[in-house]
């Protein structure tokens, strides 16, 4: 953690579910150890996994949501929490409970600001409809997957995300390892998170061509595989930030390092070619028909 705000960061995520709260605990506590000031961090956790037996201790009812609030607040130590975000969807819980308790905790001052993670666009606009309507706290942030070897993201999200002015955040940019070098078509590691736990889902063999492609540029710049994929988020308009994983000192010195990659517009044009998305049905219709009504 020192390494990483020595680095620059200072947006810290974590969530109730990673490692049944030891995630938080550790967070709470390293902060404490290092003697960070805590105004000058963003701290975000999550709401929605099954934190204990039985039907109460899941889901985004209000009684979970202001349950697990006060015990994420008590792991990490912290009177307040920057940034709240719905872990998924909860199907048995009605949207507008969600929000109310939501917007509860920030009229109490344990929380900041509320996001939402892995939701559908349909989901987070209802939920922005509903805020509006009911005079409740809006969701300002989306925690989404999203990779140059995954970007399905763009059909529906990125865009709904522009109109709306919400902010994003990557969780797995390396698309759980496979873009950090050591895969390739030809030689896939028998180390890492993609040996033991082949996720997030993804077409390996157009992956496989996307590397090819990365790979190149990084040997020109003198960079890794994983630098490049992480600098092609950053040069994406809408995201926020990248959330990084690393387990080891040098992977996060190479993922902070990544910040420093420019990529050129002939560099995003190759690597837009090789992992652009096929058109489906209603945006090729949209495209053909919209030509004559743009800004």
């Amino acid at each position: 953690m020192k390494k990483s705000v020595d680095g620059g960061i200072n947006f810290i995520d974590t969530a109730n579910v990673y490692s049944e709260g030891l995630s938080e605990q550790m967070t709470g506590q390293a902060i404490r150890d290092l003697g960070l000031k805590r105004d000058d961090l963003v701290i975000a956790t999550k709401v929605r996994g099954q934190m204990g037996a039985g039907p109460n201790n899941t889901g985004l009812s209000r009684k979970h949501i202001l349950q697990q609030a006060d015990e994420s607040l008590a792991r990490l130590q912290m009177d307040y929490i920057d940034l709240y975000q719905i872990h998924g969807f909860d199907a048995l819980t009605p949207l507008q409970e969600t929000l109310e308790a939501l917007d509860t905790l920030v009229k109490s001052g344990k929380v900041r600001y509320i996001g939402c993670s892995n939701l559908a666009a349909w989901q987070i606009m209802k939920a922005l409809g509903i805020s509006v309507q009911e005079h409740l706290s809006k969701f300002v942030s989306l925690q989404a997957y999203y990779t140059i070897a995954g970007r399905d993201l763009e059909r529906e999200l990125v865009p709904m995300l522009i109109d709306q002015n919400m902010g994003l955040m990557v969780w797995s940019p390396l698309a759980g390892g496979l873009l950090s070098g050591k895969y390739s078509r030809n030689a896939e590691s028998k180390e890492g998170r993609r040996a033991n736990f082949d996720f997030p889902p993804i077409n390996k063999d157009k992956a496989f061509h996307i590397i090819d492609v990365m790979q190149a540029i990084a040997d020109d710049k003198q960079v890794t595989v994983a630098q490049i994929a992480i600098a092609w988020l950053l040069h994406q308009p809408v995201v926020t930030s990248v959330i990084i994983g690393a387990n080891k000192p040098q992977q996060l010195s190479d993922n902070i390092h990544s910040v420093k990659v420019h990529l050129s517009v002939e560099e995003l044009g190759a690597l837009d070619e090789a992992s652009k998305l096929s058109q489906e049905y209603p945006a090729w219709m949209i495209e053909r028909q919209g030509g004559d009504r743009i800004k």
